[in-house]
């Protein structure tokens, strides 16, 4: 172990959907613990924006641009990354999100079209497990590694609404334990696989659900924050230590788990 285990000194890391609230906050963190960290996304004007913050600010970055769904623009990321930086040591997944047409906060669950729940099913669910096993295969070579997947509380409670998103992060929850054994099993106790589980973040994506037009919190925002015990919604910083300690030698022993990140929600009982 290093004298100083929770260091990422020199390490790769690839953040996908790292220009987002939740993936940009992330993609700054493990910079600043000195990572070199590989920007991963859809849309080159956004990866290459995030990524020249990051070097603003004195870090090491990169544009990556594949879409999360597409396994042959992974794969020629993962080369370009590999030609720069000769290596993979990070995965963290943070692309996702709901899809609106998904949703059935205001109608009946019958009404929602299937296509929209095979939708947000594939964003989320597909589009964690081909990044883990593009990348996760550079990492199986060199027979170390960490993949960060992002669960949420709709894969530990029933929330009304988001019935594909549900279904998405439950599966990304067991998804992260089978690769976690399989990895450790076949190529070495040195690959890990973890997730975090946030509780609740204000991002783009939910604004409208839990921000009015005057800017007040709406009554589902108001309902979360009564049940979450810490009283308020999460910073998207406040994710940064479970991923940086996930990703750091400090959790050398840790593989298989979800950390929840939730200010207390998935703890109370509402009594």
């Amino acid at each position: 172990m290093t004298p100083n285990p929770f260091a990422l000194d020199g390490r790769v890391a690839v953040v996908a959907g790292g220009y987002g609230v939740l993936g940009g906050g992330l993609a700054t963190g493990l910079a600043a613990a000195n990572a070199k960290v590989a920007v991963l996304g859809r849309r080159r004007d956004a990866a290459e924006e995030k990524a020249g913050e990051i070097r603003t600010a004195g870090g090491e970055a990169l544009a990556l641009v594949a879409d999360v769904l597409d396994e042959g623009q992974l794969r020629a990321a993962r080369e370009e990354l590999i030609g720069c930086w000769g290596r993979v040591d990070i995965l963290v997944n943070a692309a996702g999100g709901n899809v609106t047409r998904a949703r059935n906060d205001d109608r009946s669950v019958f009404e929602v079209p299937l296509d929209a729940f095979d939708e947000v099913l594939r964003l989320n669910l597909h589009g964690t497990v081909v990044p883990s096993l593009i990348f996760g295969e550079a990492m199986a070579e060199r027979r170390s590694g960490s993949i960060v997947n992002i669960s949420s509380m709709a894969a530990m409670r029933s929330i009304s609404g988001v019935l594909g998103y549900s279904v998405a992060k439950s599966g990304i929850d067991r998804f992260t334990m089978w690769l976690a054994v399989e990895l450790a099993r076949k190529h070495g106790g040195a690959i890990r696989v973890n997730a975090i589980a946030p509780g609740f973040f204000v991002s783009k994506q939910n604004r409208g659900v839990l921000i009015d037009a005057n800017g007040e919190y709406t009554a589902r925002a108001r309902s979360i924050i009564e049940r979450t015990p810490m009283g308020r919604f999460g910073e998207p910083e406040e994710l940064v230590g479970a991923v940086r300690w996930l990703c750091s030698d400090a959790a050398s022993f840790v593989t298989g788990a979800v950390i929840p990140v939730d200010g207390g929600f998935s703890a109370f009982g509402g009594v």
